[in-house]
């Protein structure tokens, strides 16, 4: 029986941070961009919007 293959990451993707080090640890938000191992994921909350990049590694897709 074969394993199931993560799921793929793309711009648009809703991720989840699984990153213990990380204060975003645990925040949901849309893939804006892909350049290499790291991804630009936008986080939206109420009355604020945050772009931070982050590695591809850290990121669940949802």
């Amino acid at each position: 029986m074969a394993s199931a293959s993560p799921a793929l990451i793309l711009p648009g993707t809703t991720v989840l941070v699984r990153d213990p080090g990380s204060i975003y640890n645990g925040y949901r938000g849309f893939v804006q961009r892909i350049s290499g191992t790291r991804a630009a994921v936008l986080f939206e909350g109420g009355n604020w919007d945050k772009l931070i990049t982050v590695p591809l590694q850290t990121l669940q897709a949802v």
